[in-house]
């Protein structure tokens, strides 16, 4: 019997709320999330968990094992990660979060350069606009744009977003260049769903930062590579990162306006938690982003 197999999927159990859930987590099936806590309350000689058709809740004794479980388990990862900075050589599993756009887009092809350097390395890149809880969620590493947000995390700078307002030149024919702010009443503009009439679009020249919220928006999505796909097709202006643009900028796909006009740039940070005995894998990653250029 795996025992320490058997606590994790226990406490998944616990934590989550039901075994179907906690199997998805695990990637296991629903029975041998049975099996397991079966052969746990075997073993114990106890009944850990209660369960009716409608909900599970814990046992004083699973209560007590609960505690005690967690326990157990975060002692094998302090000692596993003593281990690993045994090691001099970057190995074993780095879960990484990005949001979605810059992670598809820059972290993506980035780290699959960080593995041809590191080749005993295993990379779970987790894309999501969502901020991750990296001690709950079970991160290395995260990519954030804009405040930190946990001032328990260690940030290194990257490279800043840099954002760019364009159009397709078929576009711009048709409906003119637009010169201020002001113009963008008069565009169709393509949203993204994140933005909300109290941001807009923060378009900021030497004098003053304005919020222009383009009021005509016919075109919404959630997503970043839709909004170019249609940019592409002449739909309308578009607001987006620069290194998300910049090859259809150079081959003249899509055309910057309003230049003086845009949004100051945004911080980009790598976080992850202070570790007073650094891992090889989780060092190394932050090395060669630090070292190389983010974008």
């Amino acid at each position: 019997m795996d025992k320490l197999r058997n606590i994790e999927v226990f406490i998944s159990v616990v934590e989550t709320g039901n075994f179907s859930t906690a199997a998805e987590k695990l990637g296991i099936s629903a029975v041998m999330v049975g099996k397991h806590i079966q052969q746990l309350e075997k073993h114990l000689n106890a009944r850990l968990l209660q369960r009716t058709t409608r909900r599970q809740s814990l046992t004083d004794a699973g209560e007590v094992f609960y505690e005690n479980g967690k326990r157990v388990l975060e002692q094998m990862k302090f000692t596993e990660s003593a281990m690993e900075s045994l090691q001099s050589v970057p190995t074993g599993l780095l879960r990484v979060s990005a949001p979605v756009s810059l992670g598809s887009s820059v972290v993506a092809p980035m780290l699959a350069r960080y593995l041809q350097k590191h080749p005993q390395v295993n990379v779970e890149l987790i894309l999501s606009n969502a901020r991750v809880d990296l001690i709950g969620e079970g991160f290395d590493a995260a990519i954030r744009i804009g405040d930190i947000g946990d001032d328990r995390l260690v940030a290194k700078p990257l490279n800043p977003y840099e954002m760019v307002i364009c159009a397709s030149a078929d576009y711009l024919q048709r409906f003119g260049i637009p010169a201020s702010p002001e113009d963008l009443k008069t565009h169709p503009c393509l949203v993204h769903t994140v933005w909300n009439q109290s941001e807009g679009w923060h378009l900021a020249n030497a004098e003053r930062t304005t919020s222009a919220w383009p009021v005509n928006s016919r075109y919404v999505s959630n997503d970043g590579h839709a909004l170019r796909a249609a940019a592409l097709e002449g739909a309308g202006l578009l607001l987006q990162p620069k290194v998300l643009l910049a090859d259809d900028i150079a081959s003249g796909k899509l055309i910057p306006v309003l230049e003086s006009f845009i949004p100051r740039p945004r911080a980009v940070h790598l976080v992850y938690l202070p570790d007073f005995r650094p891992r090889a894998k989780l060092t190394s990653l932050i090395n060669f982003m630090t070292e190389h250029v983010f974008y």
